[in-house]
């Protein structure tokens, strides 16, 4: 498999904490200000990328504050100068001709630095209290194919006529195109038997949540061999990361985010119940003990400095060159990794290695 340069990536803070909302070390804060001097401070410390995910309500409590992540994004595309900006979207939202307009206006933006990451949706009330409806799993997968496909051919400055199921486009041409790339590039989300055909069809990078490497590996292998058009597909991991001088020292930080992240039952009760049981990040949370979203710690970024970098050179020899990453507290826990855990990694990478340790 071909090998891209490991980069490394964090969460924006949309809907604030991504461990525990009931942590003292930090107060809940989804503002603008907190995310803009996040991201900032990010691309100054070396991480490449940031993923802005899309909720009009907060997901875990309704009542508490939650970023818009497009209009954010054009702020925050205009106030950085390196680092990529990848946007989430949830294809019912938008129409698929105002999206891409949108995107290609950040790209401008950014000079080349946008994405989007399509998702699929799993929040029930976000889509049916604004009267979207939420459709059956499969059947949003089936509307969010042909939504990209109308979307990817308008990145890519195309003149696009479609008549399908959902959309019936005539002659439509977005000016300007992405001056610097054929188009923005195209992240996809999701881990079911649809999720999985999308990515292969028409993203470019496939977003896996965090997990055990032979599980990753699986994933990897499953769509990997899978009949595509174009470029091979690259593959990113999201992860929780606690990381110490040594593994007891982390291991005991790990438990104290538990017992935070244990206050929050009752919300992660209602949000439980708010979500589609078929969607299989949810299936995947529910088999262990874990903090963060999206996997979580369960991608095993979890100990010292020299354990965490080991683990992370073991994903990328399975093929994962981003890694989307969650702190907490983020900001302290963020300068720490980049102190510590990056230069271990890189250090590594310049070195010869044997084979990369066992799968667990």
């Amino acid at each position: 498999m071909l090998s891209h340069a490991i980069r490394f990536g964090i969460w924006a803070l949309v809907h604030g904490n991504r461990a525990a909302l009931q942590d003292p070390d930090e107060p809940y804060d989804a503002s603008f200000a907190r995310n803009r001097a996040l991201i900032l401070e990010a691309e100054s410390l070396g991480y490449d990328s940031t993923l802005v995910a899309q909720h009009t309500i907060n997901p875990h409590d309704e009542r508490l504050d939650q970023l818009e992540a497009w209009t954010a994004s054009a702020a925050l595309a205009a106030l950085t100068s390196r680092i990529e900006i990848i946007t989430a979207i949830k294809p019912y939202l938008y129409h698929p001709v105002v999206l891409a307009k949108m995107a290609l206006q950040i790209e401008e933006i950014s000079g080349g630095r946008f994405a989007i990451n399509l998702v699929n949706a799993w929040n029930r009330p976000e889509l049916e209290r604004a009267g979207i409806g939420f459709a059956e799993h499969d059947e949003r997968y089936a509307y969010g194919e042909e939504w990209l496909s109308v979307v990817r051919r308008l990145l890519a400055g195309e003149r696009v006529t479609h008549a399908g199921r959902h959309f019936n486009v005539q002659e439509y041409e977005l000016r300007p195109t992405s001056r610097f790339r054929a188009r923005p590039r195209i992240y996809v989300g999701g881990e079911s038997a649809p999720a999985r055909q999308l990515v292969a069809d028409q993203g470019d990078v496939w977003f896996i949540n965090g997990q055990p490497l032979d599980d990753v590996k699986s994933l990897i292998d499953d769509v990997s061999g899978r009949p595509r058009s174009g470029a091979p597909l690259r593959f990113g991991l999201s992860a929780f990361v606690v990381a110490r001088e040594t593994d007891a020292e982390a291991e005991e930080a790990h438990r104290h985010l538990l017992e935070l992240a244990a206050k929050d039952a009752p919300l992660k009760a209602i949000q439980t119940a708010n979500t589609d049981p078929k969607v299989v990040m949810m299936q995947t949370m529910a088999k262990s003990p874990r903090v963060g979203t999206n996997g979580g710690t369960a991608a095993g970024l979890v100990g010292s400095y020299d354990r965490v970098a080991e683990r992370i050179l073991a994903f990328h020899a399975l093929g994962i060159e981003t890694f989307m990453l969650q702190f907490q507290p983020f900001e302290r826990e963020m300068r720490r990794f980049a102190a510590e855990v990056m230069p271990r990694v890189r250090a590594r990478q310049a070195t010869p290695r044997r084979k990369a340790g066992g799968h667990g």
